[in-house]
């Protein structure tokens, strides 16, 4: 749900769920867009949205911030969240006894507890939704109570009324007046007022947890502007993520986005009762983080706002870009890590440059000892081995020795016989060789 006057220097944007259907009306001549409900369009009969048939949802938002965990340790019972969008439907089913009356900043008096547009009850349903045996969705913090605050959406307006800052200002300063614990601002406007400043400033001097949308204008078509009051101090900045945990492709981003939360292809309650499908919206993700911060501060009840905001980003889940990025801030909010970690109080002291230590004399005189018996045993294995060559040769040549009566062991060569040159007569071819001789000629 984006609102944005037409590109003029005052325009305002209206963080919501981008919706199939569209407003009807056409009193005002100021082009700005306004996403009704999901799937919803406003009925001629009573320029509301219309009540559509509830979907099968796919509770992936629910699976990742697996919120129930930090039920353990609180609900949020005894937590006001202050919700500034087109109201909230206070009949609705899942949320039927966690709304009070709250405040129509539009009028300047009456209650906020019905919802014509619908994109309240929506953020509402993110806060504070009952489990049902019939939706499967539920809040982050289902004990605490909604105070609505209208500050658009009043029957009778189309998609191009504008928030006006004086609505918005008037809307924040009521709810500081009731001293609520949370504040959840679901609208951004591109200029930073001095009313509306003025107001986020008293919130968040009174102690109060301020979160707001940052807008839902990130795209090429939208120009992604700093949004207000996201980016001023003491606020915690919320972009929406898809269900791939990559930033959904409308979420503004910049340096002024703290946490990330679910916000696209999200179910939904719708005004009435039932479920539809919410496109887009980072009022929806902002509904999230409100919830989680009202879980943690009602565990952690001495905390002061600055604290709480600083334990809601120190235990946010790591995202798809990295920490401290301008698309995920410092990450996924982490119901249940807020509420169970522990956390140091001062900022982590820097580590001095690391200065490896010398060895001490008592490892230098083991070393030398060790290096010593190194070279004992090689001295002693040599001189073994050398003993175990003169035994071996010993025992293998003295009997050997003695059986020869220590003579050599080679044989003296033999004799050589002098033959003459010339041939032997022949006759001598038929005598007998003399003993020791060789005959001839065989």
């Amino acid at each position: 749900m984006a609102r944005r006057n037409g590109g003029e220097p005052s325009g305002w944007v209206r963080n919501g769920r981008r919706a199939c259907g569209v407003l009807l009306a056409a009193t005002c001549a100021v082009p700005l867009s306004l996403a009704a409900p999901a799937g919803s369009a406003l009925a001629a009969d009573d320029n509301c949205s219309t009540i559509q048939p509830s979907v099968a949802p796919v509770l992936w938002a629910q699976q990742l911030l697996a919120a129930e965990r930090a039920w353990a340790f609180t609900d949020g019972t005894g937590q006001t969240v202050a919700l500034l969008d087109s109201g909230v439907d206070a009949n609705q089913p899942q949320l039927h006894g966690h709304v009070s009356a709250g405040f129509d900043a539009v009028r300047g008096s009456g209650a906020a507890n019905t919802d014509c547009a619908g994109t309240g009850t929506q953020a509402a349903g993110a806060i504070a939704a009952q489990r049902s045996g019939t939706s499967g969705i539920y809040g982050v913090a289902p004990g605490v109570t909604i105070v609505p605050v209208r500050v658009t959406g009043e029957p009778g307006q189309d998609a191009t009324t504008p928030i006006t800052p004086t609505v918005l200002a008037r809307g924040i300063n009521w709810a500081v007046s009731q001293h609520v614990d949370v504040l959840d601002i679901s609208v951004a406007m591109g200029v930073n007022d001095p009313s509306v400043r003025a107001a986020v400033a008293n919130a968040v001097a009174a102690g109060i947890t301020v979160v707001a949308a940052v807008g839902d204008a990130g795209d090429a078509n939208g120009g992604n502007p700093t949004p207000y009051p996201a980016n001023d101090p003491g606020v915690i900045g919320v972009g929406a993520i898809g269900p791939g945990g990559v930033r959904w492709e409308n979420s503004e981003h910049g340096d002024y986005v703290d946490l990330v939360a679910p916000g696209a292809a999200v179910p939904v309650l719708q005004r009435g009762s039932g479920v539809v499908n919410n496109d887009g919206s980072t009022a929806l993700a902002a509904g999230f983080v409100s919830g989680a911060a009202a879980v943690t501060r009602a565990r952690w009840p001495k905390l002061t706002a600055a604290q709480i905001s600083a334990r809601m980003l120190g235990t946010a889940t790591p995202a798809a870009g990295g920490q401290n990025g301008p698309q995920y801030g410092h990450g996924i909010v982490n119901p249940y890590g807020a509420v169970s970690d522990d956390m140091v109080s001062r900022a982590p002291v820097p580590m001095s440059a690391f200065t490896p230590a010398g060895p001490s004399k008592a490892q230098l005189a083991r070393q030398a000892a060790w290096n010593h018996g190194r070279r004992l045993a090689i001295l002693l294995t040599a001189i073994g081995l050398g003993l175990l060559l003169v035994v071996t040769v010993t025992a293998v040549g003295l009997p050997r020795a003695r059986r020869r009566a220590w003579r050599p062991a080679y044989a003296a060569p033999l004799p050589t016989r002098m033959e003459s040159d010339e041939p032997p007569p022949p006759a001598l071819l038929f005598e007998e060789p003399a003993p020791g001789e060789q005959p001839i000629g065989r």
